[in-house]
């Protein structure tokens, strides 16, 4: 059961699909350990996973306290001369793949930019920034650095005074209530040919199969859509975009909080707690890289960025 402030709806395939859907798999919150149990489904039609029901936008933001990482991860700090061996790895190693295409600076929006921190570093390499924020904690943040940031669902942001060059989302579009609704307005808010650059988990991604309701990506009830490479790609065609590329993360720590979420399952806290803890430190993602490459080549690793581009008119 969910907790009385949160609302429950329905939502049907948003290609329209009319074919019905399978069950997938039933989960909860694994994050933050809010109450309420959730389905994803698959439609029969075109393959799209979504979790159905779903909180209503208007109670959404249950699932997101302001303890919520992505809100803290992302706060702006003071920039620093970068030096000895922890740089030099981070020179060696490319974990989140290309994020961005390479183009000249521009103006460029950040869909779920939470506290700024890419806002920042794109800012100082010479773009002109904006962002659209849920949260008005994390955008507030943000805003106390000077930045533009709309706050709201992207849903129902207001239309830009001029078009951008370039659109972002690492980890967002899993979120959103409406994702071609809110597609097809970031292509009209972008150039022709203006492109946009997103990131979400890979649900096509053997990680998936091997941990069901267990997989650290999974994220109940927040991530509303779970997307494979061929069904986040028809959504962007039928959003108007073009493809270009699909990158493959080089990062296995969903695999790691995934073993961690089995070993509470079976009541191994401690050992859970080890292995959590083990995620969150940068050496476990070099130590692990050497197999992330692997599964990054055969299209296996749990995240992928994909860049799209508004075709020239």
């Amino acid at each position: 059961m969910v907790p009385s402030a949160v609302e429950l709806e329905k939502c049907t395939c948003p290609f329209g699909c009319m074919v019905g859907d399978e069950l997938v798999v039933t989960g909860f919150d694994r994050i933050h350990h809010l109450p309420g149990t959730f389905q994803i489904v698959r439609c029969k039609g075109c393959g799209l996973m979504r979790t159905n029901p779903r909180p209503t936008p208007a109670t959404m933001g249950y699932y997101y306290p302001d303890t919520y990482g992505p809100y803290l991860s992302t706060r702006i700090k003071e920039q620093v001369a970068a030096h000895g061996w922890r740089q030099r790895l981070r020179q060696l190693f490319e974990f989140y793949t290309e994020a961005v295409p390479q183009l000249p600076p521009g103006r460029m929006l950040e869909i779920g930019c939470a506290s700024g921190q890419f806002l920042d570093s794109m800012a100082r390499k010479g773009w002109e920034v904006a962002g659209i924020e849920f949260s008005a904690k994390a955008a507030q943040a943000a805003q106390a650095h000077g930045y533009h940031v709309h706050v709201g669902p992207v849903e129902t942001a207001p239309e830009p005074d001029q078009l951008y060059d370039l659109v972002v989302g690492w980890m967002v579009v899993e979120h959103l209530h409406d994702p071609l609704g809110s597609l097809q307005n970031m292509f009209r808010w972008t150039r022709p040919g203006g492109w946009i650059a997103i990131s979400v988990p890979n649900a096509a991604a053997a990680e998936f199969r091997w941990f069901q309701n267990a997989w650290y990506a999974l994220h109940l009830p927040a991530h509303l859509f779970h997307y494979t490479p061929t069904t986040l790609g028809r959504l962007l065609t039928a959003a108007g975009w073009q493809v270009k590329r699909t990158l493959y993360q080089r990062n296995l720590t969903n695999v790691v909080n995934s073993v961690a979420y089995k070993l509470l399952d079976r009541r191994r806290v401690g050992a859970a707690r080890a292995l959590l803890q083990f995620g969150q430190y940068d050496y476990s993602s070099y130590l692990l890289y050497p197999f992330a490459v692997v599964m990054s080549a055969i299209a296996q690793t749990g995240g992928m960025t994909v860049w799209a581009q508004r075709p020239l008119e």
